[in-house]
This record gives C-alpha cells, structure tokens and sequence, in this order.
C-alpha cells in the first residue's frame, strides 16, 4: 500500500499504539473534575501535557495558553465566538464593528468568519497583503475589531505564505488589529516556530492527527496578550465557572485562573491528550525533529515534481497541468511544502476527471486524494472559475460532496498528492509508475468507459455546458447531465430555454 493523503492525516506509529495500551491498562485515571486521586492523576498530567505541547512549538507558557479542541477548524470557530461576544460586549459601552481579512488560499474553516463580520475582505494575492501592511492597515480605526486569518500552507496547492507578517501588521496596526493563522497544514511537516512572542500570531489552530496521526484532537494556541479579546464570550459549560445560580435567578461567575480554563467546556478528552503525550515522544524518537522532517519531505517533494512535470505523451503535449504559485520553489521548505496539486488529460488534451485518477489510483492500492479540498479560493483562482461559473455550476448539480466530472471541459476538483514524515522514495515512484502503466500508456476514453465497474458509479457520460442555459432553481438531484444534439428546433417550454435542459437532466440518473 502507498499511502499519499498525509494532508488529510499522516499516519500513526505502532509503538504510539503500543505504548498507549500499556499506558491505560497499567495506570487508572478520574474524570479531571472529580477530586479523586485518580482524577487528580489525570488533572495533573492535562497540565503537564499542554506544556509540553506549548513546548514542542517553541512557546514559552508564560507567553502563550493552549486550548484543547477536537481540530483545527473548533479553533477557528472558538476564535470567532469569542470575538463576536467580545463586539456585543463593547458595543454596551459604544459602537462596535468587526472587521475581517482572509486570503484566498484559506480553508473553508477560516472564509467562513467572514459571516459574523460587519465587513470583510479576501485578499487575492500577496501583493495585495503587502501593499495593505504597507499603507498601514487602510482604514482601520479604533471603533474596529480587526482580525486577519491567513493559512501557513495552502492545503491545495502546499504553497507557503510569509510567516513575517504577523508581526508586521501587529506594529502597522498599533495593535489594533489582531492574526490568525491557520497552521494545520504547515504543522504537518514544518517546524512552527512561536519562540517569539512579539513577532508570532496572536492565535494559531493546528490539529495533531495531521502532526502525529493519532490522536484525533486539536487546538487553539493563544498569545496571551491577545487573551482578552477571549475573555467575554457568553457561552459557558461545565469546568469554566466559579459559580452560578440556575433557580431563583441568573447570575454565573466565570472562572479566571486562565485563559484554557474559561474555554475549555466540559470534561476534556483526557485519554487522547495522554496519547498526544506518548505521540510527541515517539515522534522524536522516530524523527528526531520538525526540521528534519522538513527536509526530507521538501526533497522528495521537489524529486516528485520534476518527475511529474516530465510526464508527456507521445505527441509532446504534458500528461498533467500540475498548479503552482509563481512565488513557490520545490525543494525550498520556506515557499513549499510536501504538497502538489495537477490534473490529468489526455494527448488530445482532453481532461481525465480527477475522481477517475483518484478511484483507479485506489484500485492499485495508491491513496490520494481528489476534490475542492474545501479550498473555495484556490480552486477559484487556478482552475479560472468566476462566481458567476460557480453558480452556474451549482445550478447544474455540483456540490463539495458530489461534484460534476468536469464543466465544459474544465476540472472541478484536482488530484492531490501530500507527503509526510514517513513518506520514501519508493512511494514517489510507486504513483509515478502507476501514471506511467495506468494512465500515460491508456488512451483516454479507455480510462472514461461507463462499464468499468470501478468508475460506472462515478463519472458522467459528457460534459456539462456551462451556458446561459444553465440558470437552473431547482435543479434534479443525483442527474447524469449529458450533451446532446437536437435534431431540428428544441422544445422551448412557456418561460423560455430552461425547457431544453429539463430534457438533458432526465436522460440518465447515478446509480446508488
């Protein structure tokens, strides 16, 4: 098996299993919130861990506090509650507004803040960050809450975004504007560095499955002085408060010994961060260090890409139309990372959808993944799609979950190819033989054949035209959508051409 989707979780180690199962069966831990000695045991080794977590990202804990969530995204949504309440809380004493900025390389975790801001902003390019740094954080007034999110690594195309920038807008802004950095594609195979607390960002989100591959938590990692923007979310749930009065009235008092306690709801999943004790342990011992892995990962990136980019039929023309920043180098840790992103097509040029590679991929035991990869700005920008195509798009019946083989020719969706600390050479030319024998060696339609029964579930006969006619507002679900050529003048119904497209949506229908 070549396993190849480390960006969607990189994989566990035996001895992690191991060590864990000796460490459950021999010791008994409480519930950290009753006062037992085993739950004093287990409240005990929370601390210790969440230190050592601070720890392996260069944190000092006297600058920073860790919060444990499920993932990365909890984070980002934990962030967001808290400046909202902490808006509605100043707008008692005065006018408020929350601004937000993102890139456009951004997850959809961290685009989806935008709904909660009075105004926001999506920052297409670099260029457009720097000339904003540099004008000195345009428009921004005191009556704002400001906060910019942008991603370490975009988890589409692996590229790496300016860790200066933090700090930058922190002294641009006079601090009034806030950072957030989404680093759980980054963390995966790059050493995060916060050992400086003027030049880090004020909140960070990482998962550690994508670090250690077990176990399946996350969390929010704070620069505390940035910590009061946190302090006034209303939300309160078990372990977070000194007290409340729930009959005869409404008054509760917050907990304020620290940051983790007042956000941390509920009893915490002890037993997973016990194993991201022993996971941080074996992953020194195994790796020896974020650096090294960073380099072993930025080699064999750099030695698939050139592999990939020499791929060519026999007629010259490329096999795939791999995406890449102009600002990114393979091989180079600081602007790339262990992730590349391209589409297939035939000699004629004619587009093998990425689901297909991704399921005959599957089929010889190669996983990778394929999709949007929730990048709504990435997909935007290097497939060339408009928000007009994109709700022409959605009209005719794509989805994230469910997407159209291709769009008048066009990908949906990309293949994509992420490396990890235990990644090798092999694996690399593992997939590319399996391009070589599978699909450079196969002519296209071969590849598109509606009776294979790997794909016959997956893949519609034809494109999907991507025309005026397209404007659908109640598109059938679940459709085969095909094109076909009407003998003599279609049949228009009352309102117009949406009579024709009836027609196209009832030819066929997925099965399952």
């Amino acid at each position: 098996k070549t396993y190849l989707d480390h960006g969607g979780t990189t994989l566990y180690a035996k001895s992690l299993v191991q060590e864990l199962a000796q460490d459950l069966l021999g010791n008994l831990y409480g519930n950290p919130h009753s006062a037992s000695t085993p739950s004093a045991i287990a409240g005990h080794r929370v601390d210790a861990v969440r230190i050592k977590a601070l720890r392996f990202f260069g944190a000092d804990p006297e600058h920073y506090d860790l919060v444990f969530v499920s993932n990365a995204t909890a984070a980002i949504k934990l962030v967001v509650e808290c400046v909202r309440d902490y808006i509605n809380y100043e707008n008692k004493k005065g006018k408020k507004k929350f601004w937000y900025g993102y890139h456009k390389d951004a997850h959809n975790s961290v685009v989806e803040v935008r709904e909660h801001a009075t105004t926001s902003r999506c920052f297409i390019n670099d260029d457009e960050v720097e000339d904003w740094i540099r004008l000195g954080i345009t428009g921004h007034s005191r009556d704002k809450v400001g906060l910019f999110a942008y991603p370490g690594q975009s988890n589409m195309t692996g590229r790496r975004l300016p860790p200066s920038w933090s700090a930058r807008i922190r002294e641009s802004s006079h601090g009034m504007m806030f950072t957030l950095l989404d680093a759980a594609a980054l963390a995966t195979t790059s050493p995060l560095d916060l050992s400086d607390p003027a030049a880090s960002p004020d909140f960070v989100s990482v998962s550690f499955y994508k670090i250690f591959g077990f176990p399946d938590i996350g969390a929010l990692i704070i620069r505390k002085a940035a910590g009061h923007l946190l302090q006034r979310r209303r939300y309160f749930g078990g372990g977070t408060i000194d007290m409340v009065i729930a009959v005869g009235g409404t008054s509760h008092v917050k907990r304020d010994s620290s940051l983790h306690d007042q956000l941390e709801d509920g009893t915490l999943p002890f037993h997973s961060i016990f194993a991201l004790d022993i996971a941080i342990d074996v992953h020194a011992r195994l790796f020896t260090s974020m650096a090294r892995i960073s380099g072993h990962t930025a080699f064999l990136a750099s030695y698939l890409y050139d592999n990939l980019q020499h791929l060519r039929h026999a007629n010259g023309s490329s096999l795939l139309r791999i995406y890449t920043d102009d600002a990114s180098s393979y091989g180079n840790p600081i602007l790339q990372g262990a992730t590349i992103a391209f589409n297939v097509y035939t000699a004629e040029g004619k587009l093998i959808p990425c689901q297909v590679i991704e399921k005959l991929a599957d089929n010889e035991g190669i996983y990778i993944r394929s999709g949007s990869l929730c990048n709504p700005g990435g997909i935007a920008t290097y497939l060339g799609y408009t928000p007009e195509d994109l709700k022409r798009a959605f009209a005719l019946g794509n989805r994230c979950s469910k997407p159209l083989s291709d769009i008048d020719g066009n990908p949906t969706g990309v293949v994509r190819v992420s490396l990890g600390a235990m990644s090798t050479r092999q694996d690399v030319d593992t997939l590319v033989s399996f391009l070589v024998a599978k699909v450079l060696s196969m002519k296209g339609q071969d590849l598109v054949r509606n009776d294979d029964p790997i794909l016959e579930n997956l893949i519609a006969p034809d494109t999907v035209s991507l025309s005026e006619d397209a404007k659908l507002t109640n598109p059938t679900k679940h459709v085969v959508v095909v094109r076909v050529t009407v003998e003599g003048p279609a049949e228009l119904s009352p309102s117009g051409k949406s009579g024709r497209l009836a027609r196209l949506f009832k030819i066929g229908r997925f099965k399952g």
